[in-house]
């Protein structure tokens, strides 16, 4: 019993001299706790929809109103035409559009049956469903207080005048969760392989020894820092091809956009997880500090802030802003956007701009730290 005791207090003594590790163990269970606690809300409100009402009626602007005070939907804008709602949907600026027909007010005046369009993105399976289900409850409710006024004013028992929604799913019309998943699921291992591979391989060789020896050798630091990551870059990219074969031979979800355009952001995509590790790298001293400081403060917080299960809408304002510090989050809108909806960079060009942004800068202060620790 007695040395076991003693192995106690030899534990816990290491434990307070590292203070990275009580960082680890105390701070970031924490950390993840209140970002899940906040982050992890299934439900969904505020729907960006765009409206194209061809009636401009009192019952049209009577619908709109109903699915705003919903608190289920928020109005991304009105289109004069249901031509110009396909920049919205493209763009992910709105996730569903509703088309009010021209005859919208008079049908319901002829007791007849009024239609109306409602489009739906189906790339974010979850978003889909849950919106098609408020959008048939709102239209239901509203065509019962239909009923009612005009048995109010109406002393004759008439038909009833139903309102019947034509919708429509683009992109994944059968909404398939796995062709929502899997895409995310290519950015999710590109960040895992590389940011892991990369730091532990450097904090590796610290533990054996062999860095300090590649140190004092003749080669300049940029030789080190282009050795150590290259290698991961090639891996990372073989990957994407193994992914995409498997993502496309499997589960038969072809992508329908640019190949080359996917590539060329992936490899952008990479600058940042290489950087990251790098810098992961020379903050920890053994290779299981690194893992840690990989999980908890740069892998989680991307899981659950990107977007990848969470809908972004859902959190509160100031989750919403730390995401867009997040390259996973533009990442994984270019691997959606690509996969499934076939846009371009025409489209992308802003989520590019920013992924190239982050890259370049996170990947830069890395080498250079990288670099100094060298010298």
């Amino acid at each position: 019993m007695k040395t076991i005791l003693h192995l106690l207090k030899k534990e816990f003594s290491q434990f307070k001299r590292d203070r990275s590790m009580i960082a680890i163990v105390v701070l970031a269970p924490m950390f993840q706790l209140i970002i899940l606690g906040y982050a992890a809300n299934m439900d969904v409100r505020n729907i960006p929809m765009v409206v194209v009402d061809y009636d401009h009626s009192h019952h049209s602007r009577e619908l709109v109103e109903r699915f705003v005070n919903s608190g289920y939907y928020s109005i991304a804008n009105y289109v004069d035409s249901i031509g110009e709602i396909d920049v919205y949907l493209d763009r992910g600026d709105a996730a569903v559009a509703l088309v009010i027909p021209k005859n919208f007010s008079n049908d319901i005046y002829a007791e007849k049956q009024p239609q109306i369009q409602l489009i739906v993105d189906g790339t974010e399976t979850n978003t889909a469903t849950t919106g098609m289900n408020y959008a048939a409850m709102i239209i239901s409710r509203y065509s019962q207080n239909i009923m009612v006024d005009r048995e109010e004013f109406s002393p004759i028992t008439r038909p009833v005048s139903r309102i019947i929604p034509e919708i429509r799913i683009w992109y994944n019309p059968d909404l398939a969760s796995r062709n929502f998943m899997i895409p995310g699921i290519v950015g999710m291992l590109l960040m895992v392989i590389t940011i892991n591979l990369t730091s532990l391989s450097i904090v590796k060789e610290k533990e054996i020894g062999t860095y300090e020896q590649l140190v004092v050798t003749p080669i300049k630091p940029y030789q080190l820092l282009a050795g150590k990551t290259i290698p991961f870059v090639i891996i990372g990219m073989v990957d994407v091809v193994l992914v995409m074969s498997v993502v496309f031979l499997l589960f038969g979800i072809p992508v329908k956009g640019s190949l080359i355009l996917l590539f060329f952001l992936s490899l952008i995509f990479l600058l940042t997880t290489l950087g990251l590790g790098l810098f992961v790298s020379t903050i920890s001293r053994t290779q299981q500090q690194a893992m840690m400081t990989s999980v908890f403060f740069v892998m989680l917080p991307m899981f659950y802030l990107s977007g990848f299960v969470f809908p972004i809408e859902n959190m509160p304002g100031i989750l919403q802003k730390f995401s867009y510090l997040l390259p996973l989050r533009y990442f994984f809108e270019i691997l959606r956007g690509i996969f499934q909806k076939g846009i371009g960079l025409a489209d992308l060009w802003d989520q590019a701009l920013l992924l190239s942004l982050f890259g370049v800068a996170i990947f830069t202060m890395s080498a250079m730290r990288f670099s100094k620790r060298v010298d």
